[in-house]
């Protein structure tokens, strides 16, 4: 195994820029929970209920522990400043029409502001040129839109973040191997940037390492699962995997089990307890991940500024780590894995 890093350094211990990190606290009082929006994955939804002002959050699921995290963030964050907070996203992460439906049926309910996170950086523009148009402003978070109409974008710098991952992956190879890439998505702007910058890194400081051509599951495990039993079929001289987000790295760990082989090196995005588990067996290299609580509460911070004036910059970075054996027990490490 490489050695994991000290939290908030690249691999070789080089500091990583760092954003200021809200601060943690259990919130003052509790809230009614508002009613939950249904959706095929199970109930949607969330936040206090106390006529503060209503922020809208639509992400791009509902099934990953990840989403799970930034809901929590979110909802703490609101509870403390006064808010309401409802959150939904579609059944799957590659359901582009039904998240559009439900940030149409979020704007006809006229909130005060919108929190986003789109699965095509472009199928949205249309809807936030609409809520531009009723003076509600939107938060784009953990992946940005090809629009002028966020206020800001509330997410993890993934170009440098992939980066890590395949800096630590080069390292575990010895600079030479092919690996290949199970990416969630390409429409995404997080998706390009997770794969792009794992792909410029290799091709500028691992030259003896060949990158087989991006495969895209969709974030879901089975089908991430089949495409990387079908990639180590067809490249028996594979030495590694990188799979982009939670559901995408489950399915990798999954299609590596079935195959039978014992000899590759993962990594991977995000955590969840399926990626915790393998990284504590032995079966997954590392990964990176996000700190979702810090991202829920900085989504929230940022609405409840844009509402009351204050001009926003145009990116709010959240913190990311890599993890590994070495470092899993970490208190910080701990704090921003999704169990």
């Amino acid at each position: 195994m490489t050695t994991g890093t000290t939290p908030g350094t690249t691999a070789k211990g080089t500091p990583k820029p760092r954003t200021g990190r809200v601060t943690r606290a259990f919130a003052a009082a509790a809230a009614a929970v508002l009613a939950l929006t249904l959706t095929a994955c199970g109930e949607n939804g969330g936040g206090a209920q106390g006529g503060g002002p209503r922020i809208a959050i639509v992400s791009k699921g509902f099934q990953h522990q990840f989403w799970q995290s930034v809901k929590r963030g979110a909802e703490e964050e609101a509870r403390e400043r006064g808010a309401d907070v409802t959150f939904v996203g579609p059944a799957t992460e590659s359901d582009v029409e039904e998240q559009m439906n439900m940030l149409t049926n979020e704007l006809a309910r006229s909130p005060d502001a919108v929190g986003f996170a789109a699965l095509d950086s472009q199928a949205a523009e249309p809807l936030l040129q609409q809520a531009g148009s009723q003076g509600i402003p939107v938060i784009a978070f953990d992946s940005g839109v090809e629009s002028d109409v966020p206020v800001t974008t509330v997410a993890t710098d993934n170009r440098a973040a992939a980066a890590l991952a395949a800096e630590h992956l080069a390292e575990e190879l010895g600079g030479e191997g092919t690996v290949a890439l199970v990416a969630h998505d390409q429409t995404s702007l997080s998706g390009r940037d997770r794969r792009d910058g794992f792909m410029d890194w290799m091709a500028e400081n691992a030259p003896g390492i060949t990158v087989l051509d991006p495969q895209y599951g969709g974030g879901d495990q089975l089908q991430s699962a089949n495409i990387t039993k079908s990639i180590i079929q067809a490249n028996p001289d594979l030495d590694g995997i990188y799979a982009t987000n939670e559901g995408s790295a489950i399915g990798v760990i999954n299609g590596v089990r079935e195959s039978g082989r014992d000899d590759l090196a993962i990594v991977g995005f995000d955590s969840g307890q399926a990626q915790i588990d393998a990284i504590t067996s032995g079966e997954m290299l590392g990964a990176v991940t996000q700190d979702p609580l810090d991202m829920g509460r900085q989504l929230v911070d940022a609405a409840l500024r844009a509402l009351d004036g204050e001009e926003l910059p145009e990116r709010i970075d959240t913190d990311f780590y890599w993890y590994d054996q070495s470092n899993i027990d970490d208190p910080e490490i701990q704090d921003a894995l999704y169990e």
